[in-house]
């Protein structure tokens, strides 16, 4: 071969490099971002089939409104107490593998919930649920901390989000279709295997790091390095928990985040529930009904984390972005949940509620997102904690509200949600989403 036709080879391999760099960004972070999208989807299905089915499971076991809101506590309990073990566990060993890992647990334990006997042991095995189930949401962010730019997280975290109010949404009325045909077993055993597939997918796709990923080219690597610098490959080992615990931002975000979860586990564990012995909907209304509102938190989800990123991009105030859309939201469910109470006509309450939930969802990718613009690197560790305190509200509405309901009627709960909505609007306008709580 002589020097002319090494000299080619050399000017088409420059040739193809050239290209190469020319190329538009693949769109890798994109996939990533839909599999997550897809976890939340099969997350809130596991947690809310269990609701919609409460009133089977009366009937079969006999079980009281107050047992059952020591069944559904349990799963939240777990969910709060084993939060920052979850963040923890992905940050130490990687999102790829463990949120396979946790999924799979999760996922067993949906299925194993039919072969619950009596009401100790359902509520060990939801207890045993919400173990895996606590991870879900710090891994899964820690897993985008990795690929989304900053212009994207709103965003990311409004759609990830989105996804789980969808699954909601859809469940109930999927679950009573289930049931009405093969019993209230069989959507437990339905939604367990799903979250398995899902899994193996997840552990075949993504990688914890951009340069390590084969499908992704060197555009969209340049972009996300670019963009991320050092928060875009490197894994860390150790979590500064000590400079986390001494932030105020960090417990304020965490108290905001409490009235937030409280407020929607009365909505995602009792709604179906005060539709059919409160409003009077049958079972089969009940499952229409009780997936709206769910399906307006939907479009929350993405309204406030898209609002939010074009006003940060557009002022480069990202404090005053956060800030004003999750104000908004908690201000509008304060007021249409109020409205929601005190109405006497059944659709009307519904209608109300829809708003209420909308209000509540502007509110919670805008949150998530704040745990990446603040916590960086530790987002996993930082959102971990956060969703610590908001699942301890959350717990405690599944247990106060069956009480409330025993001795105050079915509006009691729901006004408490209302108060907590003007006190977390009150949190938020103190949270920076611009000062990091660990410097670069």
């Amino acid at each position: 071969m002589g020097p002319e036709t090494n000299q080619g080879l050399d000017a088409k391999a420059a040739l193809r490099a050239a290209a190469a760099v020319q190329a538009p960004p693949t769109r890798v972070r994109h996939v990533i971002l839909g599999l997550t999208v897809a976890v939340y989807v099969i997350t809130y299905m596991d947690r809310v089939v269990i609701s919609a089915a409460v009133p089977s499971i009366q009937k079969e076991f006999g079980f009281s409104i107050i047992a059952m809101g020591w069944i559904l506590g349990a799963f939240q309990w777990a969910y709060a107490l084993f939060q920052i073990p979850g963040g923890w566990f992905g940050d130490r060993v990687g999102p790829r593998r463990a949120l396979a890992v946790i999924v799979i647990w999760w996922s067993l334990f949906t299925s194993a919930t039919t072969l619950a006997w009596n009401a100790a042991s359902m509520a060990t095995v939801r207890f045993l649920f919400g173990v895996g189930e606590a991870g879900a949401f710090p891994i899964a962010t820690r897993s985008l901390s990795r690929w989304m730019l900053p212009a994207e997280r709103g965003f990311a975290q409004g759609a990830t989000h989105a996804g789980s109010r969808l699954g909601a949404a859809l469940t109930p009325a999927l679950v009573v279709l289930l049931i009405a045909r093969y019993g209230w077993r069989a959507p437990f055993l339905c939604f367990g295997t799903l979250g398995v597939l899902w899994a193996g997918v997840w552990l075949w796709y993504y990688r914890d790091s951009p340069a390590e990923h084969h499908r992704m080219n060197a555009a969209e690597r340049e972009l996300i390095q670019s963009a991320l610098g050092r928060f875009g490959s490197k894994v860390s080992h150790s979590v500064p928990w000590r400079r986390i615990l001494q932030s105020p931002q960090m417990w304020i975000i965490c108290s905001m985040y409490f009235c937030y979860a409280y407020n929607v586990t009365v909505y995602l564990t009792w709604f179906p529930k005060y539709l059919s012995d409160h409003r009077g909907f049958s079972l089969q209304q009940m499952g229409l009904y009780a997936s709206l509102p769910l399906l307006a938190g939907t479009a929350g989800d993405l309204i406030g984390g898209w609002t939010s990123d074009i006003w940060a991009k557009r002022t480069g105030n990202l404090k005053r972005a956060r800030q004003s859309v999750a104000t908004a939201g908690f201000f509008l469910a304060a007021l249409s949940i109020s409205l929601a109470c005190f109405t006497p006509n059944p659709l009307a309450s519904v209608f109300y509620s829809c708003l209420a939930m909308l209000g509540l969802e502007l509110t919670v990718g805008v949150s998530w997102a704040v745990t990446i613009d603040i916590g960086g690197e530790y987002a996993g560790s930082v959102s971990a904690l956060m969703n610590t305190c908001g699942n301890t509200g959350g717990a405690l509405a599944s247990t106060l509200t069956a009480y409330l309901v025993k001795f105050y009627g079915w509006e009691m709960p729901f006004l408490v949600v209302a108060a907590l909505s003007v006190a977390a609007a009150g949190l938020f306008l103190r949270i920076d989403a611009g000062k990091r709580l660990i410097s670069a």
